[in-house]
Formats: C-alpha cells, sequence, structure tokens
C-alpha cells in the first residue's frame, strides 16, 4: 500500500485515501464475488422456492431475499473484515505505513470506511436483484427499504466488532469471535427471559449487565415487519439507528485503543 498521506496532510485525508485503498484492496478479493455471487444466486432461486412452497409467493421471496441479503452480508463483514489488519501486518506494509504522518487510530478508521463502501456495494447489488424480481412480479419492493437500511446499520456493528476483533488477535479466532457476537446478538432478548426465572441473586444482575453491554441486534431487524407490508411505529425507526450507530461508534473506538496498544515486534 502507498503512503496514503503526504507530510502535513489533515487527518481526514489520510483517513480517505486508507479507506480508498482498502476499498480497492477489498474489491479484489475472490471471497467477496464468491459471496456476492452465491448471495445474488439464492436471491434468483427465491422465486423457484416461492413455486415450490405452501404460502404467499411474494411473502416467501421477500423473506428469502431479505434473509440472503443479511447473510451473505455478515459473512462478507466477517471473512473480509477480519482479515483486513491482519494482511497489513503479515505483509508489514503497516510499518511502512505508520511511518508516514498517519495516526493509527486514522488507519483503523480508513480500514473501516473503506469496508463499509464494500458493504454498501454489496448490498445495494443484492437489494436491486430482489426489487427487480418483485418489479417483474408488479410488486412494490419500496416497503422493504426500512429493513434494508437496518440490514446495513448491523453490518456497521459486525465491521466495527471484526475490526476489534482483528486488532487483537489472529483472523480465526477473531472471525470466530465476531460470527459468535452477531449470534448471541439476536439471542440477547432470551436474557431477559433467563432472569425471569432465576431465584433473587447475582444472576439476575448479571443477566440485566449483559443485557445492557451486549449487542441487541433484534432492535435492528425489521425483515418480518418488512415481509408482511407492516410501517415502522413512529420514532422506532429513528431510535434502531441510534442504537446500532451509537454502539458501532463504542465499537470503534475500542478497535483504535486495542490497534494503538498493538505491538507490531
Amino acid at each position: 500500500m502507498s503512503a496514503p498521506a503526504r507530510r502535513g496532510a489533515p487527518p481526514l485525508a489520510a483517513i480517505r485515501a486508507i479507506a480508498l485503498n482498502t476499498f480497492r484492496e477489498a474489491i479484489r478479493d475472490r471471497i467477496l464475488y464468491l459471496l456476492l455471487v452465491f448471495s445474488l444466486i439464492l436471491i434468483g432461486l427465491s422465486r423457484l422456492l416461492s413455486l415450490l412452497t405452501v404460502g404467499n409467493e411474494e411473502k416467501i421471496i421477500k423473506d428469502v431475499g431479505l434473509s440472503a441479503i443479511s447473510v451473505f452480508g455478515v459473512l462478507t463483514a466477517v471473512f473480509v473484515g477480519v482479515s483486513l489488519v491482519f494482511k497489513e501486518i503479515e505483509r508489514k506494509t503497516v510499518y511502512t505505513l505508520l511511518a508516514n504522518p498517519v495516526r493509527r487510530w486514522q488507519f483503523v478508521v480508513g480500514k473501516f470506511g473503506g469496508l463499509l463502501a464494500v458493504l454498501a456495494m454489496n448490498l445495494s447489488l443484492m437489494a436491486l436483484a430482489l426489487f427487480s424480481i418483485l418489479l417483474v412480479r408488479g410488486e412494490s419492493p419500496w416497503p422493504l427499504l426500512p429493513a434494508i437500511l437496518l440490514i446495513l446499520v448491523e453490518l456497521v456493528m459486525v465491521t466495527a466488532f471484526a475490526l476489534l476483533f482483528s486488532s487483537l488477535t489472529n483472523p480465526v479466532l477473531a472471525a470466530l469471535l465476531t460470527a459468535s457476537i452477531y449470534i448471541v446478538g439476536h439471542l440477547t432478548w432470551s436474557l431477559q427471559l433467563l432472569k425471569e426465572k432465576m431465584p433473587e441473586s447475582a444472576g439476575r444482575w448479571l443477566c440485566d449487565v449483559f443485557y445492557v453491554l451486549l449487542p441487541n441486534l433484534d432492535r435492528l431487524n425489521f425483515k418480518a415487519q418488512a415481509v408482511q407490508g407492516i410501517a415502522p411505529a413512529p420514532g422506532t425507526l429513528s431510535l434502531a439507528l441510534i442504537y446500532g450507530v451509537g454502539y458501532s461508534i463504542l465499537v470503534l473506538a475500542l478497535a483504535c485503543l486495542a490497534f494503538e496498544r498493538k505491538d507490531f515486534v
């Protein structure tokens, strides 16, 4: 990677250059195209699946399409995201990069921005494929927009965790930890059920602590309502966006701190 900023260049210039280089590097990754092709094929097959499944064809196409966008988006964030920092360290390009007037936090934020651009591009292509199928069938795809927007926010959170874990450990463990966070994030609601079944003890307090600290990705899950054509309740979408973006900023700050403390020797 070439030096992203000349001496004396403003911080945003360094971040923008790193993000652009990250975007160029990521779109050359073969696994990115493999995941994108699989997702587009699955979205295309949703029409066939709707014919083979008992139920409303339109809802099945929407459900399969949104699920494919979400799952393959997360897989892209995990497998591409956890390798971004590791590749720079393994190829020792990070030494040359940080020898320039580039702060470590700028490096992490730039990587984050570049990967988000890739994810946004892939999500747009997958959404376009799903919308095209619905439009050909004479169905309106616009009620799916809130769900797709929140899927993007979910990917922002997963990407922040991928960078955090990749700054702390190797890619394999980072991928496992990021995938675990995604799974746990969709099961956070079960902590409240567990709390209700526990006697008064420290366990109930721990349930509350974990419920607050762990990401609650169900707050960003609007797929079921979108499939049914239910509009978001007033303020629901805004609160979900604030939660997702705020949580992502916090995790990204932790990733910057972890990378600041990382020893490359």
